[in-house]
């Protein structure tokens, strides 16, 4: 179970960092791991533990930590996730939590906004007549929208209209 965490651990270690050798984890992409693994939630483990966590078990003038100390900042965070299981068992649930898990990137998280706006049967917008059930434009929408100028000087006044009554 630890070999496949430590592959974990290795994958987001390299994470947007090419130079990286995968051996150490820097605080932000530690933060990633915890928050696309489900070990922080929100409520028992926020951003603000595993920020604590990992400027505890990391050397003081040091900006990454080791498997080693990782595994430490996993036990610390298996406590409060975990309350009422052993620090062992904890630990084993945070690694089956981790088990093949890859860092998230953003373009997946935009694909769901994406379809959350081009379903039509998901829509509750007034505009959902406007999208086909592909939720591409209709084509009375291809040619845009109609042109309405306002020729008479009296654009958006309260008096608009009223020169002719009065004289």
């Amino acid at each position: 179970m630890a070999s496949e965490a430590e592959k974990t651990f290795q994958r987001f270690a390299v994470f947007g960092d090419s130079s990286s050798s995968g051996a150490e984890i820097n605080n932000k992409n530690f933060s990633k791991l915890c928050q696309d693994c489900g070990i922080t939630d929100g409520k028992t483990v926020t951003s603000a533990d595993v920020d604590t966590v990992f400027n505890k078990v990391k050397a003081k003038d040091a900006g990454t930590i080791t498997f080693q100390q990782f595994t430490e900042a996993m036990k610390e965070l298996s406590q409060k996730r975990f309350k009422e299981k052993s620090p062992d068992q904890g630990l084993q649930d945070i690694y089956q939590l981790m088990e093949g898990k890859n860092p998230a990137t953003t373009s997946d998280a935009r694909a769901g906004a994406l379809d959350q706006h081009t379903d039509t049967s998901k829509s509750t917008c007034s505009h959902q007549e406007c999208l086909d059930d592909s939720g591409k434009g209709k084509d009375k929408d291809a040619a845009g929208p109609e042109e309405t100028t306002d020729n008479s000087g009296y654009r958006g006044h309260k008096a608009a209209g009223t020169y002719d009554k009065k004289n």
